[in-house]
This record gives structure tokens, C-alpha cells and sequence, in this order.
């Protein structure tokens, strides 16, 4: 009975997470006029670009803004 509990209360519990998705986590779109500002044909899946915006407009590192920008497809 106790792990059928803890089954449905760790289920319970994964379902209320919800992934951030790409560009839907910037909901003001500043990230995106940002990008603009630095690039005016700006391309994320250039890793250069790619890791020039995160640093610059997500305040991000170099480290973790190339990691999520190979993650996002950039090459």
C-alpha cells in the first residue's frame, strides 16, 4: 500500500513539471530584440552567434551559454 502511494505522489509530482521551451521562456521577447541589436541577420543555430546572445543578453558564461546553445542544435 505505502509504494503505491509513493508512485502516485512521485508521479503527481513529475507531472507538475514543466520544461521551459526555447524562445517561449522569454515572454517579453527582450532576448529577442536584444539578439537584433547584436546581429541583424542573427542566426541561433550559429554557435558563435548563438553564444554571443546568451552571454550578452541572457547575462549568461561562456561555459554554460555554449553548452545550451549545442543542446538548442547550434553548430
Amino acid at each position: 500500500m505505502r509504494s503505491i502511494i509513493a508512485i502516485v505522489l512521485s508521479a503527481a509530482a513529475l507531472a507538475s513539471c514543466t520544461p521551459e521551451s526555447g524562445s517561449n521562456a522569454d515572454v517579453t521577447g527582450s532576448i529577442d530584440n536584444c539578439a537584433r541589436k547584436l546581429f541583424s541577420q542573427y542566426n541561433p543555430k550559429d554557435k558563435k552567434q548563438c553564444v554571443a546572445v546568451c552571454i550578452a543578453c541572457e547575462r549568461g558564461v561562456v561555459v554554460t551559454c555554449s553548452t545550451a546553445c549545442t543542446l538548442r542544435g547550434a553548430q
